[in-house]
């Protein structure tokens, strides 16, 4: 059955594409802070550990929003490892215990995130007539502005 919202088909196909983009990108940081989380060492281990448990934990319900949130316009959310690899702008990277080097890796995602979202909120809104998906957007642009900065405060 089709979504009768009244947003037409042609825009939220345009808005489930960005949110699948995102969806991708979250996924990828999600699998980072977790083998962060899994192989981090060093004098505050265990404040990293607990902080970067407490950020996937996070994350993972940030994910299941974006997909439902896919699913309530009327399209498909992805869920398949290689259309994530294939969709995602955030890249692996190499392993590392190095607790200032996963830091500025995670610090740098967010931020990424961030400035994506923001790109979109507009778009969404006023080109794609979606302003429940801007308002939902706006935020998840706040929760990685506030991982960021929780982030940030660690490399002064």
């Amino acid at each position: 059955m089709k979504t009768n919202i009244g947003i037409s088909e042609k825009n939220t196909k345009e808005v489930a594409v960005i949110l699948n983009q995102l969806l991708a990108d979250e996924h990828v940081l999600y699998i980072k802070t977790r083998n962060y989380h899994w192989n981090i060492e060093g004098r505050n281990f265990m404040e990293l550990h607990k902080f970067y448990e407490t950020l996937y934990t996070e994350l993972t319900e940030l994910i299941d929003e974006i997909a439902e949130r896919v699913r309530k316009i009327g399209h498909y959310a992805e869920g398949r490892l290689k259309d994530f690899i294939k969709l995602a702008s955030l890249e692996e990277e190499d392993y590392t215990n190095d607790q200032l080097v996963q830091i500025k890796n995670l610090l740098d995602d967010h931020e990424t995130i961030a400035r994506a979202v923001r790109k979109n909120i507009n778009k969404v809104e006023e080109e794609y007539k979606d302003a429940g998906t801007a308002d939902f957007l706006t935020g998840l642009l706040k929760q990685h502005e506030q991982w960021a900065w929780m982030l940030r405060v660690y490399l002064k």
